[in-house]
């Protein structure tokens, strides 16, 4: 198709515009610019002045959206797509990069006319509405798939730090304690042959080795040093091999030297170091044994976290909870990005509040949106404080969580729940957390509401406990 060719029969070819009179569409083609484009250049890019209603007439266009630092396809315009700023569009600034995958022939119709548009060609302007209409109906099922996926990635990606540290001690832990088992028989015969008495064998057993670990004492840094000092040298002084591990097992447990000389006076001198070297290799067992047991602990403490949080065990509909587990489990699926902010989280939790009837599942996304959006808010402040207080409002559960961040300016306060309303940087937000936190509450019965001044910035929900 040629430029000097696009006529009203042409616009009609196109499935969106068929029904649109003549007059109309002639009265589209006069006031508009046929614009050309080679391959590779764009329409507009992502924070420009979203342009009037655009109609592709030959070629291709690739339409990308920022995620993070790269620019993800969402979909092709071929010949007789429309885009562009269309009637009653709420959409100002541009969020998506329409690019010419070949060289491109397009009519741009003048923004500046489309109030004139709605005023005079109601049929056109019809025609253009349920075209945004579709668009808006395909953008939020995209959007709301990578709001879902970008929310995945984030819990994710915090989930598997969290894992690495306790799985890589596991690791770490199994591997040492192999080795320390393959060094058993050696000690254990070299033990039987200073053919001690069992009542000093019970003896050692009961000073170190069988001592409860709620019996350990607790050391002052101070006291911990002067101790590690003296025991360092009443091992050295008696030849003791394996001395610093020693020393360090030893300290854990608040072993001082007249300890030591109770032992020693039930052993012949040249035996020490050899009962010494045993006495090191049990408590070196213990340790790593009580090590295993806390990071897997705390891998089994993730996993019923993620197990919480995504209520994979139970239906999907409504029962009676207790809403303080899914704040808690939120809490530890972000542990990551909490602690990396330097965030301080402070529970005032009404602890009598009744368990509410609530999809448990879809209100652990309301307060893993509304956490997430806190913590992004004080990220500026390099530290910042987390308040989450639950309490009951007449009939219903109320929680706030309030946050020490900038706050909200007072003109966009009304529209932090519309959808696609975003203050953060182009590609690290879709605009629909709130929406989405919003939408679930109402389906709870409930209601969100917001109050905002510099320094605190309080998010409120509320729905009733028997909903």
């Amino acid at each position: 198709m040629l430029m000097k060719n696009i006529t009203v029969k042409c616009l009609q070819a196109i499935e969106s515009l068929k029904d649109v009179p003549d007059d109309e569409l002639q009265w589209f083609i006069d006031c508009g610019k046929v614009i050309e484009l080679p391959a590779g250049d764009a329409i507009f890019r992502p924070g420009d002045l979203l342009p009037g209603p655009f109609v592709v007439v030959t070629g291709k266009v690739k339409l990308c959206i920022p995620v993070g630092s790269e620019m993800q396809e969402v979909g092709i315009y071929e010949s007789g797509a429309i885009g562009g700023n269309l009637p009653f569009s709420r959409a100002k600034i541009a969020n998506v990069l329409p690019q010419a995958l070949e060289d491109l022939t397009y009519l741009q119709f003048p923004l500046e006319l489309l109030d004139e548009m709605i005023r005079l060609h109601f049929r056109l302007t019809q025609a253009l509405v349920h075209v945004m209409a579709n668009r808006i109906r395909e953008y939020t099922a995209f959007e709301q798939q990578n709001e879902k996926m970008m929310a995945l990635g984030k819990l994710s990606a915090g989930l598997a730090h969290e894992l690495n540290n306790p799985a890589a001690a596991v690791v770490r832990g199994s591997v040492s304690l192999l080795e320390h088992l393959k060094l058993v028989p050696d000690a254990f015969k070299e033990v039987i042959s200073l053919g001690l008495k069992a009542e000093d064998i019970s003896f050692f057993l009961d000073k170190l080795i069988s001592v409860p670990p709620d019996e350990k004492p607790v050391l002052s840094m101070m006291d911990r040093s002067e101790l590690e000092d003296d025991l360092a040298d009443w091992l050295a002084e008696k030849r003791v091999p394996c001395a610093a591990d020693l020393t360090e097992n030893l300290v854990e447990l608040g072993v001082g030297t007249s300890d030591l000389n109770d032992i020693a006076a039930r052993l012949p001198a040249a035996s020490i170091p050899t009962m010494f070297r045993w006495i090191n290799s049990q408590l070196a067992t213990e340790k790593i044994s009580v090590d295993l047991k806390e990071a897997s602990g705390r891998i089994a403490d993730l996993v019923g976290a993620v197990k919480s949080f995504t209520h994979m065990d139970q239906g999907r509909g409504k029962q009676y909870v207790d809403i303080h587990t899914g704040i808690q489990s939120t809490l530890k699926m972000l542990q990551h990005k909490i602690r990396n902010g330097n965030v301080q989280i402070v529970e005032n939790f009404d602890l009598d509040l009744p368990e509410v009837n609530a999809m448990i599942g879809e209100l652990n996304q309301v307060w893993t949106n509304l956490v997430d959006n806190a913590l992004d808010a004080m990220e500026p402040n390099g530290n910042g404080k987390l308040t989450i207080s639950t309490g009951r409002a007449k009939d219903c559960v109320r929680v706030i969580i309030s946050d020490n961040g900038p706050g909200i300016p007072e003109n966009i306060k009304t529209r932090i729940f519309d959808p696609f309303f975003t203050i953060k940087e182009i590609g690290k937000g879709t605009g629909l957390g709130l929406d989405v936190v919003m939408r679930i509450v109402k389906q709870h019965k409930g209601a969100v509401k917001v109050q905002s001044r510099p320094g605190q910035t309080d998010l409120i929900v509320e729905f009733p406990i028997n909903g």
